[in-house]
């Protein structure tokens, strides 16, 4: 983590490093100045994305790669057209999220390239955040789910990122939400009804994080008046992010944000024309949010 000055410029600036003038159409980038190529951005004829990055050399040594870039290319039109929404509350407190739901990716990691699919988005917040599950699942035809639930749960109240409290005993949804970009249909499902499950991974082969604590498994469904899909996955791994923030009066609100890469151990969509399974796709991969605390 360091700090750093930014530069945000389209392709018809001067600086713009291609031999040839932009076309003014969207293409451009956003340059932290630093030693390092850490640069993302998108090109002049809007065939990519790109993103560069490089490790401290602290994280090297404690066994991180050194570099990675990663080029992003349209998947499917559904799935890899850009998508705006907003939502504002009281006192013109909302949120604002744009994201491109799935694209192909070519990895570059030191000398090793991998071959997989990304998903890029930008999120602006002006506004206290309850606790929320959100999550998205890649298919092998380039179709793309997702999942949303925000809730009311004592673990608004949490202070530290240590997970399975007592606290977090309940949760009552405040609304659910979901997309399915269907590739074998077609068509675009959007659903307005959601419910997600958090339970502990059980069994002989448990997964857990760094600090020794279960990873999560997570019972999610989505339904409308057409569709409905359940799946379960679980969590491979962990990342969070903890954010303590000074407010009124000396008090400190507190954020955990997690991340997991998703395992799926099954899938059911079922529509007018059948059920699907795992067996329908020859692959599926995601990840998974969970927050607690709030911020203010």
């Amino acid at each position: 983590m360091k700090e750093c000055k930014m530069v945000s410029l389209d392709d018809k600036h001067p600086l713009w490093p291609e031999e040839k003038e932009g076309l003014g159409e969207g293409g451009g980038a956003v340059v932290p100045i630093t030693s390092e190529d850490l640069s993302f951005g998108l090109r002049s004829n809007r065939e990519s994305f790109w993103l560069n990055l490089s490790s401290d050399s602290k994280m090297v040594k404690a066994g991180a790669p050194s570099k990675f870039s990663l080029e992003m290319t349209p998947w499917w039109e559904k799935s890899s057209t850009s998508a705006y929404t907003n939502n504002v509350f009281a006192m013109d407190m909302g949120y604002d999220i744009i994201r491109i739901h799935g694209t192909k990716a070519v990895l570059e990691i030191d000398d090793k390239k991998f071959e997989g699919s990304a998903y890029i988005q930008k999120v602006g917040v002006q506004a206290p955040s309850p606790p929320w599950f959100w999550g998205m699942l890649h298919f092998d035809d380039g179709s793309y789910l997702d999942w949303f639930m925000p809730h009311v749960s004592p673990s608004f109240t949490m202070k530290d990122d240590t997970p399975w409290s007592i606290r977090d005993f309940f949760r009552k949804p405040v609304t659910g939400a979901g997309i399915f970009h269907d590739h074998k249909r077609n068509r675009t499902e959007h659903f307005k009804r959601c419910t997600v499950e958090l339970a502990q991974q059980e069994g002989t082969d448990l997964l857990r994080d760094e600090q020794g604590n279960i990873l999560p498994l997570f019972r999610i469904k989505v339904w409308n008046g057409r569709t409905q899909i359940s799946l379960h996955v679980r969590a491979t791994s962990r990342a969070r992010w903890i954010f303590d923030q000074p407010t009124r009066a000396g008090f400190v609100s507190h954020l955990t944000y997690n991340e997991y890469p998703l395992e799926v151990l099954k899938i059911a969509i079922l529509d007018e024309e059948g059920l699907r399974t795992s067996d329908d796709y020859e692959w599926m991969r995601g990840n998974a949010e969970h927050s607690w605390g709030i911020l203010n």
